[in-house]
């Protein structure tokens, strides 16, 4: 199986100040991972790293066969700005933007894939109407239809299930399962153990550095857990109390 992704000695952060040190590994094809580690662990410094919205400190990402159009990214969703006066079906189109481009309009078959996407999400109905009345499992539900006309390779999902019902998570692990299924590469920062164990074969487990990668059942360990908890509160502190890392 050859690697969607090679991580190779990877530094990223913030203004010069390590998030992320040293980071080494490989994301196979097709494969469905899930992302852990405690708060400030650099969990989503890693999928930014990857969307090149962060140039390395040190290091480099092997991509492969893959090239940025094989990318598509869901990012948290206090990242999304839900007051744009814009409509599900608008921002469901968005998907096609490197297909149409970003001044051509829609033509029938466009549109047709549009509805298909929110159909598959479970939004029939919503097409028209503006994203800051949806709720959070909808705005989520909206997203991932964009996602789907991306038709990318690669899928990184940043948070899916936060501020999310219950009936719209597992609607949209279906959608994921179908990802991974299709053979796409999916990696998804991910809080919810319970959620991790049941449908992703591997994790990643960060704290600022790898802790451990692999099948979920050899990573999701409490000796790895404590482990990943005590590295972060070691680099808690200011700068100088940590002499790897920065805040």
């Amino acid at each position: 199986m050859s690697n969607a992704l090679e991580f190779r000695d990877l530094t990223l952060g913030y203004d010069r100040h390590p998030a992320v040190l040293s980071l080494c590994g490989t994301i196979a094809e097709g494969s469905l991972t899930a992302v852990v580690g405690p708060n400030g662990a650099g969990k989503s410094t890693v999928l930014k790293g990857v969307t090149g919205n962060l140039r390395p400190i040190a290091g480099q990402i092997d991509f492969g066969e893959l090239s940025r159009d094989d990318i598509a990214y869901l990012p948290q969703q206090s990242e999304v700005d839900r007051s744009f006066p814009i409509a599900v079906a608008d921002l469901v189109a968005m998907g096609l933007w490197r297909e149409i481009g970003g001044f051509s309009g829609l033509r029938a078959a466009h549109r047709v894939r549009v509805a298909a996407a929110i159909s598959s999400v479970g939004l029939e109905g919503f097409e028209k109407r503006p994203i800051g009345t949806l709720s959070g499992g909808q705005i989520q539900r909206a997203l991932f239809a964009r996602l789907l006309l991306q038709d990318a390779r690669l899928v990184l999902l940043d948070e899916p299930f936060t501020a999310v019902d219950m009936k719209t998570v597992a609607d949209l692990l279906g959608v994921i399962r179908r990802w991974h299924g299709e053979g796409r590469t999916v990696l998804a920062v991910l809080h919810d153990f319970d959620t991790v164990r049941a449908h992703f074969p591997r994790t990643l487990m960060l704290a600022r550095e790898l802790v451990a990668h692999g099948p979920t059942s050899q990573v999701l360990t409490a000796e790895n857990q404590f482990r990943a908890r005590q590295m972060c509160e070691a680099c808690s502190g200011p700068p100088h109390t940590c002499g790897r890392h920065a805040a």
